[in-house]
């Protein structure tokens, strides 16, 4: 569950190390985030000489949350941090590699190729 102003780190490797949340795109009245939902984001913290700057706006897909995601079979899952991968326009990574696990359910919201390059789908 993030709400906006939530600060979360980059799993990705376009360039933007940290991030704070300015709305989550979503329809429920709270504007609350988790797994495989889309956020309206700032640039906090940048590597120097990157793509992405500090300062500024994109898009991005939460793909690991502190807390924890109930799942149909009963079982809950819950990760050390919040995550969050940049995503253009059209849904794709901006990164070409994905940094540690992300959840199943993003490949259900249709996030195929975010599952597809990250090193292991819990």
């Amino acid at each position: 569950m993030l709400r906006p102003y939530s600060h979360m780190i980059v799993a990705d490797n376009s360039g933007a190390k940290e991030v704070r949340i300015i709305t989550v795109l979503t329809n429920n009245k709270h504007q609350v985030g988790h797994v495989g939902d889309k956020c309206v984001v700032t640039v906090k913290k940048a590597a120097p000489n990157a793509a992405v700057i500090k300062g500024a706006v994109v898009k991005c897909v939460i793909v690991r949350t502190k807390r924890e995601i109930r799942r149909p079979d009963g079982s809950l899952v819950r990760f050390d941090q919040n995550a969050a991968v940049l995503i253009d326009d059209d849904g794709n990574p901006k990164g070409t590699r994905i940094f540690g696990p992300v959840c199943r359910e993003l490949r259900d919201k249709g996030y195929l190729k975010i599952a597809s390059l990250a090193p292991e789908v819990v």
